[in-house]
């Protein structure tokens, strides 16, 4: 076998577009067309690692593989899933993690749930109600206003996507100011160098993977960005123009799979698409917003990512024995390690 392909799983390379990932606290998520795995980093300097098979929907309902339907089933699913990651790595990290309220705990005995899930549930309703009031509700608002004195249909809906762009951007500029998400922000640049580092069939080094660019075309930023700009055009063609806000709300909320569904297969088109000046402009806006919702990792964050990706391709040994929560690792003497040029073992793990 070569060295080049000397770190692929035993199976085979998966194909370019099937390996996916997100970044958590202190940590990634990635995932295979077989596994689901998490790399966290401990305060401590150790590396918590869990593995899970995935479950994939439409290989028990082949409808929800569908064109359009797909995307629409992948929205939902991961905005769920990706909340409880977010809160199972904020656990591992060290983070204080919410008790389930009593009105929590009673939802979840009538409903036969664990209380955690009824958080999750409770805490995706509320992104979505929150998403709902400021990339809807309040575009829609101005457009209603504005409707006064612009009397186009065309132009009313260019104005209420560029207001909704212009809300998101704003929204995505304030919370990456914030300490913990920057460092959300540098573990998302991780996972993009890391699966460019596997795409481009090289060995999942540190060094390898730090050669990449932190801006990836099949990121959910890109995919976000596409919405915006689809939505502009579904809107204008399906939308209803009445003057009535709870009327255009609503006509936007009804058309939103349909959007997000053409904006998924729009997305998985563009990261395999040949490099062309057209495929290049399509990617570029994606990839500008980007520079803000990814940020340069630091060494030890691609370690963390490329464990995360080296476990959900099934690879042996994903986790260093030296990084392993229940791995004691041997004594060496300090004077040693530092003759080779390494830091002594118990730096390591600062």
């Amino acid at each position: 076998m070569s060295k080049k392909n000397e770190q692929t799983p035993s199976s085979g390379r998966c194909p370019v577009g099937s390996v996916g990932g997100q970044a958590v606290m202190e940590g990634v998520m990635m995932q295979s067309p077989d596994k689901i795995a998490m790399a966290v980093r401990r305060p401590d300097g150790k590396v918590v690692l869990r593995v899970r098979e995935r479950k994939i929907l439409s290989k028990r309902y082949p409808i929800l593989g569908w064109p359009i339907i797909r995307g629409v089933v992948n929205f939902v699913y991961q905005l769920y899933d990706g909340m409880k990651t977010l809160t199972a790595s904020a656990e591992i990290a060290g983070g204080e993690v919410e008790e389930p309220s009593r009105f929590e705990k009673k939802v979840a005995k009538v409903l036969h749930m664990k209380p955690e899930d009824v958080m999750m549930v409770f805490a995706v309703v509320l992104a979505i109600a929150l998403s709902i009031l400021l990339f809807f509700v309040l575009p829609t608002g101005l457009e209603a206003l504005i409707k006064k004195v612009v009397s186009s249909r065309v132009l009313l809906n260019i104005i209420g996507g560029l207001i909704r762009i212009g809300v998101f951007l704003l929204y995505v500029g304030l919370v990456s100011r914030l300490k913990e998400i920057h460092r959300v922000f540098m573990y998302h640049g991780a996972e993009h160098k890391s699966i460019f580092c596997y795409e481009s069939g090289l060995p999942l080094t540190v060094e390898n993977a730090q050669k990449f660019t932190t801006l990836h075309p099949r990121c959910g930023t890109s995919f976000l960005v596409i919405v915006m700009v689809i939505s502009i055009f579904i809107f204008t063609v399906l939308g209803t123009n009445s003057s009535n806000v709870f009327a255009r709300v609503g006509s936007r909320l009804l058309l939103l799979p349909l959007v997000a569904g053409i904006s998924y297969e729009i997305l998985k088109w563009l990261g395999r698409a040949e490099d062309t000046p057209i495929v290049r402009a399509l990617k570029w806006p994606g990839l500008m917003v980007q520079k803000i919702t990814t940020a340069q990792p630091t060494d030890d964050m691609v370690e963390v990512a490329l464990i995360s990706l080296k476990a959900s391709l099934g690879m042996p040994d994903a986790l260093p024995k030296e990084l392993d929560p229940d791995y004691v690792a041997p004594t060496e003497e300090p004077e040693e390690a530092a003759q080779e040029g390494d830091a002594p073992a118990e730096d390591k793990q600062a």
